[in-house]
């Protein structure tokens, strides 16, 4: 394993040796700069949306907020152990990773293992805190998928078979999300898993395909369970339930419709003052809207997007480079973050049927802060490695 030390060492020899005063950046400033401002901005929100029902659950107004900063910690003291490897350590550990995050989600399903939640079953217990392994399974499917396009390189370009055999892995850990269920996850997983095929280079026909066979079975799953087929039709029309299946996009709407252009100010949403369920977690993007209108919700997009461009550059040059699996982890987990910020967006606006998906480190939740810091620890190291390589 290739330390950040041993890898700084190397490039201030090569910098000094070259008649550099300064040896570079270790980072993308900009692309830190943005991981900051989303996990502060998300800290503050995540205390107004939580402050009411904290009071009233535990007594004591900053429950969430405490703990979501734990989360954080933790997560950033995870990030600095997960920094330290080599992104080839994690393309020779991709094929075992999956498997393992495969056995988790079959423990998940076992009763007295997996701990269930409002009728879902997605965690499993450490200790006082639980822990949503579809979230894990979300970084690995894209670690994993890296590792397969990389050495699978001219199969995935020239026959059909080369995409169907990861298809036939992922087909597997959706239908474990959906014994959850946990419909969104596995959209997310596919719609990253797609992405990151494109980019590879898979033929145009193929794609084309894949994507009208994915579209049909996520559409008859969607139909098949009562419930999905229950918030189809209620995301068409919510006013016609307002008080009953379209309440919380009801209640969401109207944080919208309260925001206006600059909001109501910090800390004085009605919204969330018990009206909209999971204001801090799935639909902490209306309460936004609420307290600071359409002013904050285009500065919090300028955020994701500059994240998101910072990511893909970084992905883009470690392609320039010969280094195919780092660019297309980069990629990956670029998709990841997307698709589920544009997926929340979507819910909470009312373009998309109600799935229980959360902002990329801005919402509350222990599990998806902890695999948002490890996703970003995992680019620093390609962007680091990257600068190392291009000296």
């Amino acid at each position: 394993m290739q330390t950040l030390r041993t890898a700084s060492t190397h490039k201030t020899h090569l910098s000094h040796s070259r008649g550099f005063t300064t040896p570079p950046a270790l980072f993308d400033y900009w692309l830190v700069f943005a991981v900051l401002a989303l996990a502060i901005f998300g800290l503050v929100m995540v205390a107004s949306a939580s402050i009411m029902i904290s009071g009233q659950l535990y007594h004591q107004p900053f429950h969430f907020l405490l703990r979501q900063a734990g989360y954080l910690a933790m997560g950033v003291l995870l990030g600095a152990v997960i920094i330290q490897f080599d992104t080839a350590q994690w393309e020779k550990m991709s094929s075992g990773l999956l498997i393992a995050v495969m056995v988790m989600l079959l423990l998940v399903l076992l009763p007295g293992i997996g701990h269930s939640i409002n009728g879902s079953r997605r965690w499993l217990a450490l200790g006082p805190l639980g822990f949503q392994v579809s979230e894990l399974a979300k970084l690995i499917t894209v670690i994993y998928m890296a590792g397969y396009l990389v050495r699978h390189a001219e199969a995935i370009k020239t026959t059909l078979g080369g995409f169907l055999n990861p298809m036939a892995l992922l087909s597997v850990i959706a239908l474990l999300l959906l014994k959850e269920p946990d419909f969104g996850a596995m959209v997310v997983i596919l719609a990253t898993a797609l992405g990151m095929m494109f980019l590879a280079g898979m033929r145009m026909r193929h794609f084309i395909l894949l994507i009208i066979v994915v579209g049909v079975a996520v559409a008859i799953l969607a139909v098949a369970a009562p419930y999905r087929m229950a918030r189809l039709t209620t995301f068409l029309n919510p006013w016609a339930n307002p008080f009953g299946s379209g309440y919380q996009l009801t209640q969401s709407l109207i944080a919208f419709g309260r925001g206006g252009w600059f909001g109501l100010g910090l800390g004085n949403s009605i919204q969330k003052l018990f009206y909209l369920p999971e204001a801090y977690t799935d639909f902490l993007f209306a309460v936004i809207a609420e307290e600071l209108g359409l002013m904050g919700l285009l500065a919090l997009t300028g955020l994701f997007m500059l994240l998101i461009t910072r990511i893909l550059l970084i992905g883009r040059r470690a392609q320039l480079l010969g280094r195919q699996f780092a660019g297309l982890l980069s990629y990956g987990l670029g998709f990841w973050l997307v698709i589920q910020f544009l997926v929340s967006v979507g819910v909470n606006c009312g373009v998309l049927p109600t799935k229980g998906l959360t902002l990329p480190l801005v919402s509350y939740g222990g599990s998806s802060m902890l695999m948002n810091c490890i996703a970003i620890a995992l680019i620093l190291r390609v962007d680091y490695e990257n600068r190392v390589f291009s000296t």
